[in-house]
Formats: structure tokens, sequence, C-alpha cells
């Protein structure tokens, strides 16, 4: 053996140490960095335990929604189990990027991945409301600057081929079950952006007579639809405001408006469609309004993240 080859192999066998021990640290590091980038930012205000409802596709009972002084719900669908009219390829594999923050919220005051996670502003609820992801995956980020400035990033997948909604990211406001004939007005103004890939439909979604319980009627007008289709059937079509919609119906729990030419922003007169419908002799004249959202009712998005963003939103109501 050479004169000092053992005091070489001790320092090669020290030095492997040291640098593994540094990359050990370094992982770790690394690691813990990940864990706190995937925390919420700011305080959220949640202190009550969302409602569970059951499933929701396409067909049973719906709730995004919230109990009163808003609180939200997680929401079954008031649609059975469809698959979309047409289901976009999927292709290749995409690289998954992080989209760019819109341009107009891009320092929000409230931020968070929690499925059922949300952000009171005055008198209206900025909700993540992942209510169907558990068993099919996917992620959802809420980035909120204020109830009428706030976006998510979303990446879910349609793999399965069944069409089913996994979130509906929103902004509501509860009106306590007041009587609907009590209102001289309601309307309501949006804008939205959406990424015009996957399966999604933006579109305001309403409780009459309850939310999401016994006897309530939900009331959807679909504004920007992209690849999904409603529950139920096909019954007449309807012109509001100057815009015609086909109108579905499930049994007597879903009425779904959707437009026939897509419209990203614009005022809808809301007390019209109630009339409407009460008129038609689908809910009693007595009927009360439980809450009023909107937002974007989210299938696919290809399984890479895209950007749905909504601003200029307002209840009026006298």
């Amino acid at each position: 053996m050479v004169p000092g080859t053992p005091g070489i192999v001790i320092l090669v066998f020290i030095s492997i140490l040291l640098s593994t021990g540094v990359a050990l640290a370094t992982v770790r590091l690394l690691d813990a960095g990940q864990g706190a980038s995937t925390r919420a930012v700011g305080v959220d205000d949640i202190t009550r335990s969302p409602a569970s409802s059951g499933s929701r596709f396409h067909g049973t009972t719906s709730a995004h929604a919230s109990l009163p002084v808003p609180s939200p719900i997680l929401k079954p669908s008031a649609r059975g189990s469809r698959a979309p009219s047409s289901t976009p390829p999927h292709g290749g594999k995409t690289t998954p990027t992080q989209p760019a923050a819109p341009a107009n919220c891009t320092n929000p005051q409230f931020v968070t991945s929690d499925p059922g996670g949300g952000w009171s502003d005055g008198r209206y609820y900025v909700y993540n409301n992942m209510w169907n992801i558990n068993g099919y995956g996917g992620t959802q980020t809420l980035y909120a600057c204020s109830y009428n400035n706030w976006y998510v990033v979303a990446n879910m997948n349609n793999d399965r081929n069944d069409g089913a909604v996994k979130t509906y990211p929103n902004v509501h406001e509860d009106f306590n079950e007041r009587a609907i004939r009590s209102f001289h007005s309601i309307s309501s103004t949006f804008a939205e952006t959406s990424p015009r890939a996957g399966i999604y439909e933006d579109a305001y979604d309403i409780w009459l007579n309850g939310i999401a319980s016994s006897g309530s009627t939900e009331v959807m007008i679909w504004t920007e639809n992209y690849n999904q289709v409603p529950g139920g059937s096909v019954v007449g079509t309807v012109t509001f405001g100057g815009r015609t919609y086909k109108v579905w119906r499930n049994g007597d729990n879903y009425i779904a408006f959707v437009a026939n030419a897509n419209f990203t922003s614009g005022t809808l007169n809301l007390l019209e469609v109630f009339d409407w419908i009460i008129a038609k002799g689908w809910i009693p004249a007595s009927s009360t309004l439980g809450q009023i959202d909107y937002g974007a009712e989210i299938v696919s998005t290809r399984g890479v993240p895209a950007t749905f963003a909504f601003t200029n939103f307002v209840l009026n109501s006298s």
C-alpha cells in the first residue's frame, strides 16, 4: 500500500459525506420552500363548516351555494351525469406552464388553494368552491383583489369522459329568502375572460325557495358555453334583453337558460327571468330568492393550467 493512502481515502470519504449532507439539506430546504408556496396568502375568514349535499353532475340537486350571510356550501349537481356534446381531443401531453396573472389583479388581497376557501368582501363572498374535485384530482387557486376583480388558475381533465363538473369558483350574494314579488328590480352586470379550451361554461347560478335544499329550484343563465351540455332537455326558447336563450329543464328543480350566442360581458334583468318562470307555472308566485352567484363551472382544462378571470360584477336590487 502506498504511504498516505488511508489518509486520502478518509479525506475523500469525509468529502463525500459533507457533499451528501449539503445535498440532503438543500433538498429539505427546497421541499420546505415548496410547501410554503402552496399555503394560502391572506386570512381565510371561513369559520363555518361547508355543508355536503351529495354528488353533483348534471341531475340531482345542485349547490355551489351558501347559507345566509354569506356562507358557502359545497355544490352537488342538479344535472345528471352526461358527457359533453363535443370533447376536444387531448392530443399529446402538454407541459404545464403557469399562466400570467390578469393585468387588472396583480396584487391580490386573498389567495387560497383550499377546496372550500373563500373571502368576504362587503356583502359579497368570493368562493373557490372545488365541490366535486375528490375522486377526480386537479388543482385550483383563487386570487382575489376584490369581489369584482378576481380570477382562478385551474388544472383538471375529463379523462373519464363523464362530463362531470369539478368546480364552480364564484362570487355571490345571499338574499335570505326575500319574496320575489317584494322586489321592484333585480339586475346584474358582469365581465369575464375564459381560456376557450377544455370544457366549461360561465354562468349565473341562482337559488329560489331555499339553497340546495328539498323544494328549492336552481336557475342557471349560461353566458358563455364551451363544449358543455345542461341536464334535462330543451323545452323552448325565450328572449331577454335582446338575447335569445334555449330553455332547458330537468324535473322541477333545475332550469337553465343557455344563450344562443356567447357573450362575455353585459347587464341582465334577473327579475324579468324570475317573473317569466313564475308565469310558466314552474315555481309558485310566493317564491323566495335565496342566493345569486356568478362564476365558471369547470369540467376540464385538458390537464394544463388555465385562467378564468372575473371583473365588473355587481348586483343591484330594490
